[in-house]
């Protein structure tokens, strides 16, 4: 006998999901998971602000952008939500008539995590590709790597890899380099901190 048909999750499944959790629905599969842990929200945090105040305040200069954090879009079939995102004010001018958003973006980040790693190196990807979006940054806070990559012939380019200790100088956003060190606020856990000086007591 012929196996059932896999049903294809709806709008109303994402809706259902409690607030607690991002929802998304991949390849018609509804996919949740848990909010970024502490590392990973303060490197996207950071990595926003960085940005945002680099190229996203000259309203007027050519090669402006707008950055949203988690926009939900909706890229045909596909409802994804990437922990990043920036357009060029060029390609949206105007804030969006629904809550979500249609027009790819120019540039996704998104933060790797235990919980997306999954995603966002599989079929995440393949639907950005799909999209046309012109560029993909994937950061890794846990071992302190950021990947940046180009669509080119439909296919992901590897532009760079930067390190702890290195700086970010990567298209679309070279034009102003920063440590990347900047991204990580919390002390590096391979380094212990060195143990307060012993006090003797007074005679």
């Amino acid at each position: 006998m012929p196996g059932a048909a896999t049903r294809l999750a709806t709008y109303a499944d994402l809706e259902a999901v409690p607030d607690h959790l991002v929802a998304e629905i991949v390849d018609g599969m509804l996919e949740t998971h848990a909010p970024l842990p502490p590392l990973h929200g303060a490197a996207a945090t950071v990595l926003a602000s960085t940005l945002g105040s680099a190229f996203g305040h000259a309203r007027h200069r050519p090669g402006g952008w707008i950055f949203a954090w988690k926009p939900e879009l909706h890229l045909g079939p596909q409802v994804v939500v990437p922990d990043l995102a920036g357009w060029r004010r060029a390609r949206m001018p105007t804030e969006p008539a629904e809550a979500h958003i249609e027009t790819p973006p120019d540039w996704v980040c998104e933060i790797l995590s235990p919980a997306t790693i999954r995603l966002d190196r599989g079929p995440k990807r393949r639907i950005y590709a799909e999209a046309q979006v012109g560029h993909l940054w994937l950061l890794d806070p846990s071992d302190g790597v950021l990947e940046a990559f180009a669509l080119t012939g439909g296919r992901w380019l590897l532009l760079g890899t930067v390190q702890r200790g290195e700086t970010v100088g990567l298209a679309p956003f070279d034009a102003v380099p920063f440590p990347l060190d900047d991204l990580f606020p919390f002390d590096d856990p391979a380094v212990p901190p060195s143990p307060a000086p012993l006090s003797l007591p007074e005679t």
